[in-house]
């Protein structure tokens, strides 16, 4: 069976949620015999557009080809012709059995249609919500409002224009602008419309996520499978609790994760902790995350790989803080903690919500409200005993408190493939 799977990032380049899935898939799929070729992108600005760079990656026994395209300039197309005709290549070249789409932003939605016209078979794993939101993460931009980035629900035409889209509004014409992008936003729903009977299996790693995306665009092709985990590089972690109580952050510096919630409810917090944040610097936040975090007691650290998460991570934290402030989906981090039976504080909602219950296997807040946030956290101060009692649960959904192993979740993926293949 050969395999080509789809993601709009690729580790070490991308290093995000969908990016690292997208890399533990392939490999697990070599490593269960599978002949895999990946389709993903890279940003050189200094190369001509849409160009391919081709190589072969070697690891651990396993090898596989990857095609990166480059899209250096092209950030908010949804369809582009030359990338759906490299892809078109390619296809005619490995001849698939199964084509699986992780995500496509940056890339183009005629991928789809491009894997369909072979005859493959289409799976769509679902990593946010991107298909039925433009921006994935119904998380509002509100350029030039008093409040940003609102929560939103579902897809509005106008409302989207007005909140999402007014950064490239002329300045001139505000009516013609609205229409304009209102269009824009209405148009790439009907053309995702067209594309949804062309894929064969969905899979959503939450109830929470796959009930959205059912809700709006009427999916019913959907399958629920959590992501799966090398079982192996989440032992042995080593934690001899001082003194102080060290909460740790793990993740990109971006709004939408939350970081300056943290930040600002942590210094609200009383008594001996300090807070760790992993994650790869970002010219344009770190330094004024950091100006934000100034004389409090916190340590900015490098980005490390995942290999060495136990190492360069949960050996030196007592609590990992999840503070969103979009729903997300099911975070890898979340994940990794309850493996490693490492206490987790994230928010009340989504995909958050559903793999931490508060007072049985985690302690969550009220989304969004820093006053409770601190208050969470000032909870754990106070009471250490709360990082052993709770953190040992682990993940609820196994009576062992162990979440999916990658081998077992690809066994699964295999299976559909499979089923499809019939």
């Amino acid at each position: 069976m050969k395999v080509l799977v789809v993601n709009h990032g690729f580790p070490p380049t991308f290093n995000a949620g969908s990016e690292i899935y997208t890399q533990t898939l392939v490999e697990g799929l070599c490593k269960a015999g599978l002949e895999v070729r990946v389709f993903s992108r890279f940003e050189n600005p200094f190369v001509r557009d849409f160009e391919v760079s081709s190589k072969t990656v070697q690891n651990n026994g396993i090898s596989y080809q990857i095609d990166l395209i480059n899209v250096a300039r092209q950030k908010d197309r949804y369809v582009t012709t030359e990338v759906d005709q490299k892809f078109n290549q390619i296809l005619a070249e490995f001849r698939p059995n199964i084509v699986h789409f992780n995500h496509l932003n940056h890339l183009s939605l005629g991928l789809i249609s491009e894997a369909h016209s072979t005859g493959s078979k289409i799976v769509f794993t679902l990593h946010d919500f991107w298909l039925a939101c433009p921006r994935g993460q119904f998380l509002q931009i509100n350029y030039g409002e008093a409040q940003i980035n609102r929560l939103c629900h579902s897809q509005e035409d106008r409302k989207c224009a007005v909140h999402c889209y007014s950064r490239y509004f002329s300045g001139i014409d505000h009516e013609r602008d609205i229409e304009y992008w209102e269009n824009w936003v209405r148009t790439r729903r009907e053309e995702i419309g067209k594309l949804l009977p062309k894929i064969d299996l969905f899979i959503s790693p939450s109830e929470f996520l796959g009930s959205i995306l059912k809700k709006e665009l009427g999916i019913s092709n959907l399958s629920i499978l959590d992501y799966g985990f090398n079982l192996d590089v989440l032992e042995g972690r080593q934690r001899d609790r001082g003194t102080e109580i060290v909460f740790g952050y793990i993740g990109t510096h971006i709004r939408a994760k939350g970081i300056h919630h943290l930040i600002e409810a942590f210094s609200k917090v009383r008594g001996s902790a300090k807070l760790l944040i992993f994650g790869r610097e970002r010219n344009e936040t770190t330094p004024y995350l950091k100006e934000l975090a100034s004389g409090l007691r916190i340590e900015w650290l490098p980005e490390y790989q995942n290999e060495d998460i136990v190492e360069k991570v949960f050996n030196h934290v007592d609590v990992i803080v999840v503070p969103s402030i979009w729903f997300e989906n099911s975070p890898l981090v979340i994940h990794e903690a309850l493996q490693t039976r490492t206490l987790v504080i994230t928010a009340n909602v989504g995909g958050m919500a559903e793999f931490i219950k508060d007072g049985l296997n985690g302690l969550t807040f009220r989304h969004r409200d820093i006053k409770s946030l601190s208050e969470t956290m000032q909870k754990v101060v106070d009471n250490p005993s709360l990082i052993d009692d709770l953190g040992q649960r682990g993940y609820i959904n196994s009576p062992d408190g162990n979440v999916l192993s990658q081998d077992m979740h690809i066994e699964k993926i295999i299976h559909y493939y499979r089923r499809l293949s019939q």
